[in-house]
């Protein structure tokens, strides 16, 4: 009698620590496949390998979750400090916006003020590349479904940021001063 009033909770306790081990070691996988791609993304001639790149993490992930999808981004930086930073501005209004005129850093070259400066694509020699992987997979245990706003689907993302080889001649000219519109 007292095993059939404890075998719930203890049963409902395993399968939420084998859902969260399940989980956490997910995502170590995908952190050891994200870095290993993203060291051999910062070599020469990786653009012509980027199938192969993503084959490594896709491989790495399935293994664990064969269900899983994966969707991969990188974008180039012109170094590690503009990562995830806007293109510097002065906000002479004190509006927190680039308008009326005022003047901005034209970091990646494309004659507007960006939130996000980063070019798409592996960049090149010294550049800075953001590679992030976000994948979706169903839970291993349906403990989702014993839990009010849980998700049967669970979704992780992570990134590394590496910097390129010195495999040929870098754009080192400055970023031209432009005013926002």
């Amino acid at each position: 009698v007292e095993f059939a009033l404890i075998a719930p909770a203890l049963l409902l306790t395993l399968m939420g620590l084998f859902d969260m081990a399940h989980n956490m070691y997910t995502a170590q996988m995908l952190n050891g496949a994200i870095q290993q791609a993203a060291r051999n993304s910062t070599l020469e001639g990786a653009q012509s390998r980027e199938a192969a790149l993503d084959a490594i993490v896709t491989r790495a992930v399935k293994a664990i979750s064969p269900q899983a999808t994966l969707q991969f981004s990188r974008a180039a930086y012109r170094d590690f400090s503009s990562v995830g930073r806007p293109e510097d501005w002065t906000d002479v209004n004190n509006d927190g916006a680039c308008n009326n005129g005022e003047p901005y850093e034209d970091a990646n070259g494309n004659n507007a003020w960006d939130r996000d400066p980063g070019a798409n694509g592996f960049g090149g020699a010294r550049d800075t590349v953001l590679y992030t992987v976000t994948i979706d997979y169903p839970r291993m245990f349906p403990i989702a479904r014993l839990i009010p706003g849980q998700s049967q689907t669970m979704r992780m993302s992570s990134a590394t940021v590496l910097r390129n080889q010195p495999f040929g001649a870098s754009d080192s000219t400055p970023p031209a001063t432009r005013n926002c519109t």
